[in-house]
Protein backbone atom coordinates (compact mmCIF):
# COMPACT_ATOMS: atom_id res chain seq x y z
CA UNK A 1 0.00 0.00 0.00
CA UNK A 2 1.41 3.35 -1.04
CA UNK A 3 0.85 6.44 1.07
CA UNK A 4 0.65 9.64 -0.91
CA UNK A 5 2.74 12.65 0.03
CA UNK A 6 -0.46 14.58 0.79
CA UNK A 7 -1.68 11.95 3.27
CA UNK A 8 1.75 11.79 4.90
CA UNK A 9 1.91 15.60 5.12
CA UNK A 10 -1.63 15.81 6.55
CA UNK A 11 -0.77 13.16 9.14
CA UNK A 12 2.40 15.02 10.11
CA UNK A 13 0.48 18.26 10.53
CA UNK A 14 -2.14 16.51 12.67
CA UNK A 15 0.52 14.93 14.88
CA UNK A 16 2.28 18.29 15.25
CA UNK A 17 -1.00 19.98 16.19
CA UNK A 18 -1.76 17.33 18.78
CA UNK A 19 1.75 17.61 20.19
CA UNK A 20 1.35 21.35 20.58
CA UNK A 21 -2.04 21.03 22.23
CA UNK A 22 -0.97 18.60 24.90
CA UNK A 23 -3.70 16.19 23.78
CA UNK A 24 -1.13 13.42 23.51
CA UNK A 25 0.28 13.98 26.97
CA UNK A 26 0.74 10.84 29.00
CA UNK A 27 1.50 10.50 32.66
CA UNK A 28 5.07 9.92 33.74
CA UNK A 29 5.53 6.31 34.79
CA UNK A 30 7.01 5.49 38.19
CA UNK A 31 8.30 2.00 39.03
CA UNK A 32 7.98 1.37 42.79
CA UNK A 33 9.84 -1.40 44.64
CA UNK A 34 8.28 -2.19 48.01
CA UNK A 35 7.09 -4.88 50.38
CA UNK A 36 3.65 -6.34 49.71
CA UNK A 37 2.71 -5.75 53.36
CA UNK A 38 3.71 -2.08 53.64
CA UNK A 39 0.56 0.01 54.02
CA UNK A 40 2.36 3.38 54.00
CA UNK A 41 3.98 2.48 50.66
CA UNK A 42 0.52 1.80 49.21
CA UNK A 43 -0.65 5.19 50.50
CA UNK A 44 2.37 6.88 48.86
CA UNK A 45 1.51 5.13 45.58
CA UNK A 46 -2.04 6.53 45.91
CA UNK A 47 -0.55 10.01 46.49
CA UNK A 48 1.53 9.70 43.33
CA UNK A 49 -1.43 8.54 41.25
CA UNK A 50 -3.58 11.39 42.63
CA UNK A 51 -0.86 13.76 41.39
CA UNK A 52 -0.93 12.50 37.81
CA UNK A 53 1.72 9.78 37.79
CA UNK A 54 1.23 6.30 36.38
CA UNK A 55 2.59 3.87 38.98
CA UNK A 56 3.67 0.25 38.57
CA UNK A 57 4.38 -1.56 41.83
CA UNK A 58 6.79 -4.44 42.34
CA UNK A 59 6.22 -6.26 45.64
CA UNK A 60 9.77 -7.60 45.93
CA UNK A 61 11.19 -5.31 48.61
CA UNK A 62 13.41 -2.35 47.83
CA UNK A 63 16.90 -3.30 48.99
CA UNK A 64 18.17 -4.37 45.57
CA UNK A 65 16.63 -1.38 43.76
CA UNK A 66 18.09 1.02 46.35
CA UNK A 67 21.56 -0.55 46.07
CA UNK A 68 21.47 -0.54 42.25
CA UNK A 69 20.50 3.14 42.31
CA UNK A 70 23.52 3.93 44.49
CA UNK A 71 21.58 5.08 47.55
CA UNK A 72 23.19 4.28 50.89
CA UNK A 73 21.21 2.53 53.62
CA UNK A 74 21.59 5.64 55.82
CA UNK A 75 19.41 7.50 53.30
CA UNK A 76 16.99 4.59 52.98
CA UNK A 77 13.31 4.17 53.59
CA UNK A 78 10.62 1.55 52.99
CA UNK A 79 10.31 1.90 49.21
CA UNK A 80 12.40 2.91 46.22
CA UNK A 81 10.95 4.38 43.04
CA UNK A 82 12.54 4.87 39.65
CA UNK A 83 11.26 7.63 37.40
CA UNK A 84 12.75 9.06 34.22
CA UNK A 85 16.37 8.29 35.13
CA UNK A 86 16.09 9.24 38.82
CA UNK A 87 15.72 7.24 42.02
CA UNK A 88 13.23 8.36 44.66
CA UNK A 89 13.73 6.93 48.14
CA UNK A 90 10.87 7.01 50.60
CA UNK A 91 7.97 9.36 51.15
CA UNK A 92 9.02 12.21 48.85
CA UNK A 93 6.07 14.49 47.94
CA UNK A 94 4.91 14.45 44.31
CA UNK A 95 5.54 18.20 43.94
CA UNK A 96 9.24 17.66 44.72
CA UNK A 97 9.43 14.89 42.11
CA UNK A 98 7.73 17.10 39.52
CA UNK A 99 10.24 19.85 40.28
CA UNK A 100 13.12 17.36 39.94
CA UNK A 101 11.84 16.20 36.55
CA UNK A 102 11.47 19.81 35.39
CA UNK A 103 14.89 21.01 36.63
CA UNK A 104 16.76 17.78 35.68
CA UNK A 105 19.82 18.20 37.93
CA UNK A 106 22.77 15.82 37.56
CA UNK A 107 21.86 13.59 40.47
CA UNK A 108 20.92 10.11 41.57
CA UNK A 109 17.61 11.41 42.87
CA UNK A 110 15.73 12.42 46.01
CA UNK A 111 15.22 10.92 49.45
CA UNK A 112 13.08 11.54 52.51
CA UNK A 113 15.18 9.35 54.83
CA UNK A 114 13.36 7.20 57.33
CA UNK A 115 9.62 7.52 57.42
CA UNK A 116 8.79 11.13 58.37
CA UNK A 117 5.42 11.56 60.09
CA UNK A 118 3.21 13.83 58.01
CA UNK A 119 4.89 13.01 54.69
CA UNK A 120 2.76 11.53 51.85
CA UNK A 121 1.71 8.05 52.95
CA UNK A 122 2.60 8.79 56.57
CA UNK A 123 -0.27 11.16 57.36
CA UNK A 124 -1.85 10.92 60.77
CA UNK A 125 -2.28 12.71 64.07
CA UNK A 126 1.45 13.47 64.22
CA UNK A 127 3.23 15.68 61.70
CA UNK A 128 6.95 16.38 61.98
CA UNK A 129 9.14 18.76 59.99
CA UNK A 130 11.32 16.96 57.47
CA UNK A 131 13.71 17.67 54.63
CA UNK A 132 13.85 16.10 51.20
CA UNK A 133 17.46 15.64 50.15
CA UNK A 134 18.99 15.70 46.67
CA UNK A 135 21.54 12.91 46.26
CA UNK A 136 24.31 13.90 43.86
CA UNK A 137 26.21 11.43 41.66
CA UNK A 138 28.88 11.02 44.37
CA UNK A 139 26.25 10.09 46.95
CA UNK A 140 26.49 13.38 48.86
CA UNK A 141 23.31 15.23 49.81
CA UNK A 142 21.98 18.76 49.96
CA UNK A 143 18.58 19.95 51.16
CA UNK A 144 16.25 20.08 48.15
CA UNK A 145 13.10 21.13 49.98
CA UNK A 146 11.87 21.61 53.54
CA UNK A 147 8.45 20.52 54.73
CA UNK A 148 7.04 21.97 57.91
CA UNK A 149 3.70 21.27 59.59
CA UNK A 150 1.19 24.03 58.88
CA UNK A 151 0.38 24.30 62.56
CA UNK A 152 3.30 24.30 65.02
CA UNK A 153 1.20 22.58 67.71
CA UNK A 154 0.97 19.52 65.43
CA UNK A 155 4.73 19.10 65.47
CA UNK A 156 6.41 16.84 67.99
CA UNK A 157 9.55 18.97 67.69
CA UNK A 158 8.82 21.84 70.05
CA UNK A 159 11.24 24.53 71.09
CA UNK A 160 11.38 24.97 74.87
Amino acid sequence: MKISKQVLLAGSILISALAGSGAHATATTVEVYKSSTCKCCAKWVDHMRANGFTVNTHDVGNKEAREQAGISTTLGSCHTALVDGYAIEGHVPAQDIKRLLKERPRAIGLTAPGMPHGSPGMEGARSDPYDVLLINKQGDTTVYSQHRPSDAKDSVMRLK
